[in-house]
């Protein structure tokens, strides 16, 4: 029989016992039932007792796994925002050293622009300072070759057998 169901007869059979003649308090019970239920109450309760300490320890248990794949969850769950968080500044890391790279490619292209530009600028300007001097030899020789025809006496000296400066 259950504890409770024995501890509920025993109450049932005080409640229902007569009182004592000239006192509310005392009553008269039969003696040998409550010793009975009282027996079988004592009989029930060690394997109750038993039982219900192995509920706790048993509850124990699963509350102590319980807490430990908690822990073991928040563990792995720190682990993975510590991994996404070290990704995370891996990537604005390499964003920002990316963006760094850019920006000196592009001044290093603008330099060399610039340099080339300055290059073909000067040798342009050697170019044209050949090719005036160029034409003004030539001028030259052309207002000497003029000048010889017009007094009639174009004859090419032997001393000057120099080629043309171009």
């Amino acid at each position: 029989m259950d504890p409770l169901e024995s501890i509920d007869q025993i109450i049932a059979l005080v409640e229902g016992a007569r009182s004592a003649p000239m006192s509310r308090s005392n009553f008269v019970a039969d003696r040998a039932e409550m010793i009975n239920l009282l027996d079988q109450l004592r009989a029930d309760l060690p394997g109750e007792l038993r039982r219900a300490t192995a509920l706790l320890d048993e509850r124990d248990k699963i509350v102590d796994a319980g807490r430990r794949e908690a822990e073991r969850i928040i563990t792995e769950a720190e682990q993975e925002h510590n991994r996404l968080v070290s990704i995370n500044e891996i990537v604005v890391s390499a964003e920002h050293e990316a963006s760094r790279m850019i920006n000196e490619a592009r001044a290093e292209t603008q330099r060399l622009r610039d340099e080339v530009d300055d290059y073909v600028d000067t040798a342009l300007a050697n170019f044209e300072q050949f090719l005036t001097r160029s034409l003004a030899s030539i001028e030259r020789g052309r207002d000497k070759m003029h000048a010889l025809r017009e007094i009639g006496s174009f004859t090419p000296s032997g001393d000057d057998d120099r080629p043309l400066p171009f």
